[in-house]
């Protein structure tokens, strides 16, 4: 797996509806680590949401994993009451009409969290379950 950081000025065109939430994890001080780790290594956050529920919101490109059909697979880390979420549009795909729908990997999602977070881990050097 391979992340490429999305910067907030190419934001725009990575966008997709069919991003949601794969975890929520609660664990003291690693929303301050994740973000303080993510800053030093990307800056800016690819959205500014500075608010009291959501204060950073990275986004990334990923290669390395297929996410047919869809041609694309996005994953997004963030702050959300207190709480570290893992977004992705990983089992999902846009029907013609702009529409989430469930792909074959949807029941896969669980395990494609489990690598997210592995990977999270050793990139940013920071345990998830401390």
């Amino acid at each position: 797996m391979q992340l490429e950081f999305v910067p907030v000025e190419k934001f725009y065109f990575a966008l997709t509806l069919a991003v949601r939430t794969l975890e929520d994890l609660e664990h003291p001080d690693l929303i301050h680590r994740v973000r303080s780790q993510l800053w030093t290594k990307y800056g800016q956050p690819s959205t500014v949401a500075p608010g009291k529920q959501n204060t950073f919101n990275y986004v990334f490109s990923v290669q390395g994993i297929d996410n047919a059909p869809a041609n694309q697979l996005i994953v997004s880390v963030s702050d959300w009451q207190s709480k570290l979420r893992l977004s992705s549009d990983y089992g999902w795909a846009l029907d013609s009409e702009r529409k989430p729908t469930r792909t074959d990997k949807f029941h896969q999602r669980s395990q494609f969290s489990q690598q997210l977070q592995l990977h999270l881990q050793q990139h940013l050097q920071i345990p998830f379950n401390d």
